[in-house]
């Protein structure tokens, strides 16, 4: 089954870790990999922490998309490509129950990733894995083959009046 969390709200990576968590609660098998950010973010060691989680991060990823020059985005998408072959891999043997794309929208938007690869995997997987997608503006491909579909959005945010991201709330 594929899920969708999009949006230009707050929360798809919250809604993405509490179904992760969720799942590793009943047993599951969870692979969680994030896509254009490099482990710092809060939730990666708690889930790092949780029996059950495997956890992928892009620790090339240390800028904005738009702020990387051309070796900076080299790296970022050979690990991105890493990233995807082991989603493939755990899909093909089947060792994992769920698979979390987290940023996956936006690494694909922005050509941060094999996109032919990328949309083979979610347009091939089985039924019997839990494939959660989340990033702003996803690809009519995805949104057609997806089970469930959530859009997130923004009425208001504090960055909107200068307050910076706030560790522990937005990241």
């Amino acid at each position: 089954m594929i899920h969708i969390y999009s949006g230009d709200g707050k929360g798809k990576t919250t809604a993405a870790t509490g179904i992760a968590i969720r799942a590793a609660g009943a047993g599951m098998l969870v692979c969680f990999c994030q896509f254009l950010k490099n482990g710092t973010s809060s939730e990666i060691a708690l889930l790092r922490s949780i029996d059950g989680i495997k956890v992928s991060c892009c620790e090339e990823c240390n800028k904005f998309t738009f702020e990387m020059n051309d070796e900076e985005r080299s790296a970022v998408l050979k690990r991105h490509n890493e990233m995807l072959s082991e989603a493939k891999n755990i899909i093909e043997k089947a060792s994992a129950d769920m698979i979390v794309l987290d940023e996956f929208f936006g690494a694909y938007n922005t050509g941060l990733l094999d996109r032919s690869c990328a949309e083979y995997l979610v347009l091939n997987c089985p039924e019997n894995i839990e494939l959660v997608l989340t990033g702003r503006e996803p690809a009519q491909i995805f949104c057609e083959a997806a089970d469930y579909h959530s859009e997130i959005r923004s009425i208001r945010h504090p960055y909107e009046n200068g307050l910076p991201a706030r560790r522990g709330i937005e990241y």
